[in-house]
């Protein structure tokens, strides 16, 4: 039981490992001071670009996709 044992505490020590013999320590939780909040100013509306009104929506086109071939018809002979 020494250095290299990974069962014992001081052999988790030396391996730098932990687990049921070596438990970690708990973490207290940093609490925040609360700070005060600032009220939001409304925001105002954003002018509208005149030049936005005058052109009508571009209209988007899709490519046409060719029609399906059909399967040619087997007739017994």
């Amino acid at each position: 039981m020494g250095k290299g044992d990974r069962r014992t505490t001081k052999g988790k020590r030396i391996l730098g490992t932990y687990g049921n013999t070596r438990k970690r320590k708990k973490s207290t939780p940093t609490v925040a001071e609360a700070k005060p909040k600032k009220k939001a100013a409304p925001k105002k509306a954003a002018p509208k670009k005149a030049a936005a009104e005058d052109k009508p929506a571009a209209k988007k086109t899709t490519a046409k996709k060719a029609p399906a071939k059909k399967a040619k018809e087997k007739t017994e002979e």
